[in-house]
Order: structure tokens, then C-alpha cells, then sequence
């Protein structure tokens, strides 16, 4: 984790004009192809929730904007790992808030998503132990083909943290899957470049293409 130096960062003007905002944030929904992924996920022998939610962090790493984050001093770090705080359904259809730590090997990070599972199916927490900026959240609606999406959102809370959610994965036509992903940024510190890069990295990366 660096601290940037922010009188002399390239964006030191965007973020100072949009940290201003009560919402500066902003959202871009897209439908991605989750026909090789289907595939890429059977044959590692892991979720497919588990094998996009891997593939989205490892996007957002490979992008230094969706690295930045926000500190309650109005200081902006570079972090040197991206994790996930996904939201995760309990039996009763609750749901509480996970921290998920990213680890390059799926299988290490298969374990990870697991225990987590059991911790909050035997909890009433909404909150991990462990909860922090150094993370995406990440929420899945399986049951929505959604076009776009808003959050819930404490203004007065310094938040930096990006958002995606994803969602019902459905045949568009034989043979070939789609999933609508909305993804939820602060343009303090990420642009719609950045963002289509990210989405074109999300995809590499479901498809296999390292």
C-alpha cells in the first residue's frame, strides 16, 4: 500500500472537483459472455459464482484506478491487493457481508468463499471480523436479467469502495450465455476509460485469455 502525492497526481483536479459531490459516484450496466466461462468453471471443478466473482477481482488489480481508495483523512492510497466483501444468503434469506482475500490460486480462493458461506450461514452478523476498504463489494441478483441498478449510500460516509453486482445468467440464444454486470464507481478516482477497460479485462479473463 502507497500514498499518493496528491499535489502532484495526474488527477489531483478530478479528485478534488467530484470529492465535493454528495454522489459522486457513477454506474455502467453491460451484458457479458459467460459461454466460455461455463465451461472454464466446470472443467476447474469450482462454482461459477466463485469462478467470476475471482475474475472480477483479478480485473479490477490489473487496472491502477480501481486501486485507489479513499481515507478518512481525504488522503488517497494505492493498494497492493484487491479483495472481496461479497454479500452472501443465509437459509432464512438474509444475508450478511463477507471478507473474502483474493489469492491468484482459485483453489485457495474456493476455500476461502466457503468458509465464509459457514460463517454467516451460522451467524446473525451482517458485518465480517474483518472489514475493510481493501476490498470490491460484490453482490449477485441470479434471479434478475437487470438493465441498470442503484445502491443504497451513506453520504455522509467517506466511500471510495468500487461496487459490481451481477446478474442472472440466462441463454440469449443456443449455446450462448450472457450475465448483466453494473459497476459502481467513484469518478474522484476512476473515468469511463478506466471503466471500459475493465470491462474489456473482465472478459479476457472469464474467457481464459491471461
Amino acid at each position: 500500500m502507497n500514498k499518493i502525492d496528491i499535489s502532484t497526481w495526474k488527477r489531483r483536479a478530478h479528485f478534488e472537483f467530484f470529492s465535493q459531490f454528495e454522489e459522486p459516484y457513477f454506474g455502467i450496466t453491460w451484458q457479458v459472455d459467460m459461454t466460455l466461462a461455463k465451461q472454464h468453471a466446470k472443467e476447474q471443478g469450482v462454482s461459477l459464482f466463485i469462478y467470476y466473482l475471482h475474475k472480477s477481482l483479478e480485473a479490477a488489480m490489473a487496472i491502477e484506478n480501481f486501486k485507489y481508495r479513499i481515507t478518512p483523512d481525504n488522503d488517497v492510497i494505492l493498494l497492493d491487493t484487491i479483495s472481496a466483501s461479497a454479500t452472501l444468503m443465509r437459509d432464512n434469506e438474509t444475508f450478511g457481508f463477507s471478507y473474502i482475500p483474493y489469492d491468484a490460486d482459485i483453489t485457495v480462493f474456493t476455500k476461502s468463499v466457503q468458509s465464509e458461506v459457514e460463517r454467516i450461514k451460522n451467524s446473525d452478523d451482517l458485518f465480517p471480523p474483518i472489514n475493510t476498504d481493501d476490498v470490491m463489494h460484490c453482490s449477485a441478483l441470479p434471479w434478475m436479467d437487470f438493465s441498470s441498478i442503484t445502491h443504497s449510500r451513506l453520504f455522509k460516509a467517506k466511500d471510495s469502495v468500487p461496487k459490481i453486482s451481477y446478474g442472472q445468467i440466462t441463454d440469449k440464444s443456443p449455446g450462448t450465455f450472457t450475465m448483466p454486470v453494473a459497476l459502481y464507481v467513484h469518478h474522484g478516482l476512476i473515468d469511463g476509460l478506466h471503466v471500459s477497460r475493465y470491462k474489456d479485462m473482465f472478459q479476457q479473463l472469464l474467457d481464459g485469455k491471461e
